[in-house]
Parts: structure tokens; sequence; C-alpha cells
């Protein structure tokens, strides 16, 4: 196995979780007496780029089907994230009527309603049909495609560059990053930018968050090798955001390495943090197995003494991330009766592996669990607010990671 960046041979295991179904791989009834397809779950470093990456054991198309269950828009707090962004970039690079945004992995339009709605022509560029039908019903412009260079140099050729174009937790899901990498600039005008924001892997270690690995990240990326990519394909971070979503993002604002765009001090800034936190030495990639089994181990004992006292203990949020802690920790439903998402594209169906139903959320008050575990920990706030009344009966909240909370 060979980095999907570089080339250099990899050695170096970050993580091994065994293996797991693809963590968006919802099971319908009629699919629980067929058997499913479990691949390894194995990370590496590259002790060249530092790229830390999982072996592609199953093909992309694959792993994202016509049928692909995540839809943005039901995280109201994604939402807000998203509209607040728009403005942003829109007042940043002034944008307007004479512009043209491209996203890619635009999923059902959650983002580029908002930039439809401020006047400006956006496209949408998604590769799942059931969300990309969702993004034309409201009216934006969506083609169903995966994005790399080709695709963008016939777009550019045929239509015009972009003046902005977006990747919001994209840039870890493409087994080829460089292709993907070389197409940004395909698309981008001579002065045009490109944000892309995806998990700080220095966040994801110190928060512990093992459970954000799954086959459909490809890619764990530092600001360093993100900046190495980047450079070998003509482009430029001029500025980086530091972002508490999805338990610490980067946003990248890159543009072609000859534009007028301007470095911000916040460029030298997170490269100098990246490097006093060790993370140029390959030693610093190792050890965290051992946080992983800590926190596995934790929840379970948590399970067990649940279900040894007669407390009911159920799951919110259909999460990807949930699925690897769940299939991790080898959790059944006897440990966790059921799942509650908001997402009716989830509900009725059942999470892969672990083959716990997903139901809607009026099924808290009929059951009144003891504990309600919050597998999406990044949107802990906003569910706590939501099911507060949870409490009426007695009911408290659990998070697995960083650590385990019962409150």
């Amino acid at each position: 196995m060979k980095c999907r960046f570089c080339h250099a041979p990899l050695s170096d295991v970050f993580l091994d979780l065994g293996s797991a179904p693809p963590s968006n791989a919802f099971l319908r009834a009629e699919d629980l007496s067929a058997p499913e397809l479990w691949f390894p779950l194995k990370l590496y470093t590259c002790a060249a780029c530092h790229l830390v990456q999982v072996d592609e054991v199953q093909k992309h198309d694959a792993l994202f089907p016509s049928d692909y269950v995540y839809f943005s828009s039901y995280s109201r707090s994604w939402l807000t994230h998203a509209e607040r962004y728009v403005t942003q970039a829109r007042n940043r690079l002034q944008l307007g009527p004479q512009s043209l945004v491209i996203e890619i992995a635009s999923n059902d339009g959650y983002l580029l309603q908002y930039v439809q709605a401020a006047g400006i022509p956006c496209v949408g560029i998604e590769p799942t049909a059931g969300t990309a039908a969702a993004a034309r019903e409201r009216g934006i412009e969506t083609i169903e495609q995966f994005f790399g260079q080709r695709f963008a140099q016939e777009f550019a050729a045929s239509r015009r560059s972009a003046d902005l174009v977006i990747g919001n937790n994209v840039l870890a899901h493409v087994p080829d990053i460089n292709d993907f990498v070389a197409g940004i600039k395909a698309m981008l005008a001579p002065e045009g930018a490109a944000t892309l924001e995806f998990p700080h892997l220095m966040q994801l270690v110190a928060q512990h968050q093992f459970d954000t690995v799954y086959h459909e990240h490809f890619s764990y990326l530092s600001f360093h090798t993100a900046q190495q990519i980047f450079a070998a394909h003509g482009l430029r971070i001029f500025d980086v955001e530091e972002l508490p979503t999805h338990g610490g993002s980067l946003r990248l604002w890159a543009c072609r390495a000859t534009a007028n765009h301007c470095d911000t001090p916040a460029v030298a800034a997170l490269l100098a943090t990246e490097t006093v936190a060790g993370m140029q030495s390959i030693a610093w990639y190792h050890g965290f197995q051992a946080q992983a089994d800590g926190i596995k181990n934790d929840f379970l004992a948590f399970l067990l003494d649940a279900k040894q006292s007669g407390k009911q203990v159920v799951g919110y949020g259909a999460a990807a991330k949930g699925n690897t802690l769940l299939n991790y920790a080898g959790v059944r439903p006897d440990l966790l009766s059921y799942v509650v998402d908001a997402s009716p594209h989830k509900q009725g169906r059942y999470l892969p592996g672990s083959r716990i139903p997903v139901v809607a959320e009026a099924r808290l008050r009929e059951t009144r669990p003891d504990f309600v575990v919050i597998l999406p920990w990044n949107l802990r706030e906003e569910v706590t607010a939501q099911l507060a009344y949870i409490r009426e009966w007695g009911g408290q909240f659990v998070t697995a990671v960083p650590e385990l909370v019962v409150s």
C-alpha cells in the first residue's frame, strides 16, 4: 500500500478498528435476513507527508449509492453554520449576480439555498441521486457527478470558471485526493477562491475522536499536510480558520498560486502550533489506539451496568460516527434498544452492523428510557436542548467521546 498523496510506502499503523460495514449503509427490514459486507478499518500514517489514511477496500461509488441516507438539512446548527458562512464569503469576496459559486458535494442544497437567496448564480455537484433530487426541488441546479479534474476542465471550458468553489466535509471523502485538488484549480477563475472544511487531525487526536474514522473518510488531515497537497497542484492557502464544527475543523481559503490574495497571519500561526504539538514527527502519531480502546471499554462497562440494573438505554442520532463506536464496541439491540433520528430517510431502517432500529422521536415519550446516548457528541448542546423533556421522568444524557459523561 502506498500513500494516496505522495506515493511513499505505508507501514506505520495509526489506528486499527478491526472491521465494519460502511457507516452509512443503513439496512431495510428485508435486508436483515441477508449477510452484510464488512471491511477492514485500519488507518496508516505516511512517514513522508504525515497524511493519515485508510486503505481503499471498497470503491467510493459503492460507499455513496443513489439511496445514500445522509441529508444535511436535518441539523439546525449545521444550517446556521452554512448561512453564516455564505454571508461571510459573499462580503469577503464581493460576490454578486455576476459571480458563479460551485459547491462540491452539495448534498440536498443545505448551503446553496442561501447563495441562491442572495441572488448569486450557483451550481451544485452531488453524486448521490436522492440528495441531488432534494436540491433540485429547491430550484438549485445540481449535476449528479463525482468531482475531479476532468469534470472541472470540461465544465470550465463549456460554461465558465468559478469565483468561489466550496467543499464542506468532502476533501476527506475522496480516494484520489490529487485528482480532486487538481480539479479545484481547474475550476477556479484566476482570482477566484476555494474554501474547504474538514475535521482537523490535531483535534481528532487531542479529543480522542476515534469514532470519526470510517470507510467514507479516506484521509485525515493536518494543516501542514493539506498545505503540501494544495501546493503540489499550484494552489496557495492564504487563510485558515479554526472552527468548532465536528469537534474541531479547519476552513481553508485557497487560490491559484499566482492570485493576488494576501496570506493572513493565521497561516503561519497554525503551522507553528502544529509544529510545537509535535505533528512533524512520526512519534506524534503513535499511541492513539490506546485512547480508542479506553473509550470503548468505558462505554461498554456503562451499557453492561445499565442492563444489569434493569435500565433502558437508547441512542439519539444515527450518525456515521455512532456506527463506528457501536460496531467497534460490539453493541447490539440488547444493550441499546433503538436510535432516534430526525431524518425520515433513516427512520424505519437499521444501523449497519449493529442492526439497531432507527425510529422517530415520538418513541422517547412512549418508552421513557433511563438514558439517551447522544451518538453525534458534537451536537450535544443542540440535542440536550431539544430533548430536555426526558428529565421529566428522570432521564439522563450520555456521551462516550472524548470521555464517558452521564448528566
